[in-house]
């Protein structure tokens, strides 16, 4: 079980703490947030949703955490390779992958050659696709995904020839974005970010601040939006999750600047309006607004995972996992508020239980004995 000095809670929906009021956070020092969760703010009262407890018929999390693995080293993806605990993590600034055995342990896989880590780059995104790993790096060049040839079997995994998918990819030592999913459609999505230059993140003969698509392969897919190019959505400054719900839907986390960080559903060829508009209010310029909306210092929303049209949501400086029904995105309901510290990354455990990352070894958190983790809680329907 979770036995760090933070408090260990027993979560059920009508324990569960309630979203509060939300403020509006802005920066007050250079005008940028450029770090992930590291904003000084002023408050305002904000628009945001604050449900007083989840909606009926989504998943929640109920019952005892407990401890997947502990002593990580600034992790920052996971990714199951099967049935049972089995896992791949991704180490971003040791540039290490790990596998975590059904014991608890760790051992290395092998260590991704040329990633030059520092502030929010290093070894980032992990994806699985017909046996082969997928792998999201900061190199001396710019950002890169590589796909490797997984060798060996659950216990003895190890990385095999790499092949680059794509490079050169904006990068800088912050906004590198990162996360890489397949969709419903096969297809490898990847998030990139606007690498500190905004106005790249409208300009569509530039990756930065874009969402991509691509085959498994790396090359251009038939029915992307613009003809011979791999972005599938732009205007984007910093998306760390994605995912979707069983109709297709996709659901993206996004860093804002000084106001708003961001829920969106992304849609083919779609403009999020970044820089022109941080949060609502682009819809009457051509702009996609956000579904959902937090002030920046309450948030900072990483990765995220769809289970059941449940989606969740990491938080880095909000500290909390937010769960939020697919059917009604605008609102949410926040667990474990500050027990874990900052909170990376979600995904979906064995056994109808929902696994979440601390990142509190990255730099900016404050690790307690054992961070960084892997936590595992039930969820249940209500």
């Amino acid at each position: 079980m979770h036995t760090s000095t933070r408090t260990r809670r027993t979560w059920s929906a009508l324990g569960a703490a309630a979203v509060a009021a939300l403020v509006l956070a802005a920066c007050t020092d250079d005008g940028s947030r450029t770090l992930e969760g590291r904003a000084t703010a002023t408050t305002t009262p904000s628009t945001s949703a604050a449900p007083t407890g989840a909606a009926a018929g989504h998943l929640v999390p109920d019952g005892e955490t407990s401890d997947i693995v502990t002593g990580l080293d600034a992790p920052w993806s996971v990714v199951r390779t099967g049935d049972g605990s089995d896992a791949l993590i991704s180490e971003r600034d040791s540039a290490k992958v790990l596998e975590l055995t059904g014991a608890g342990k760790t051992r290395e896989v092998g260590t991704v050659g040329g990633v030059s880590h520092g502030g929010e780059g290093g070894l980032l995104g992990l994806a699985l696709h017909d046996g082969d790993l997928y792998v999201y790096s900061t190199a001396s060049d710019g950002n890169r995904i590589q796909r490797y040839e997984l060798t060996g079997s659950a216990g003895s995994y190890g990385l095999g020839r790499a092949t680059t998918v794509i490079d050169r990819l904006p990068s800088n030592s912050f906004h590198d974005g990162g996360r890489i999913a397949f969709g419903p459609d096969g297809m490898l999505y990847a998030s990139v970010g606007d690498a500190g230059t905004g106005s790249d993140a409208q300009d569509r003969d530039s990756l930065a601040g874009k969402i991509l698509r691509l085959t498994p392969g790396g090359d251009v897919p038939g029915g992307n939006p613009f003809p011979g190019s791999p972005v599938w959505s732009l205007g984007h400054r910093n998306v760390q999750g994605m995912g979707w719900t069983s109709d297709g839907t996709m659901f993206a986390s996004e860093f804002g600047q000084d106001t708003w960080d961001e829920l969106n559903v992304i849609e083919k060829g779609r403009n999020y309006g970044w820089p022109e508009v941080e949060g609502t209010g682009g819809a009457g310029k051509g702009f996609v607004d956000p579904v959902q909306q937090w002030p920046t210092d309450d948030a900072s929303p990483s990765g995220l995972v769809v289970i059941d049209d449940t989606v969740f949501v990491a938080n880095l400086r909000g500290e909390v996992v937010r769960a939020i029904p697919a059917d009604d995105p605008g609102t949410s309901t926040e667990f474990f508020a500050g027990d874990f510290g900052r909170i990376r990354t979600v995904l979906e455990g064995p056994e109808g239980a929902l696994w979440f990352v601390t990142n509190n070894t990255d730099g900016r958190g404050n690790p307690v004995e054992g961070d960084d983790r892997i936590v595992s809680v039930p969820l249940a329907s209500r």
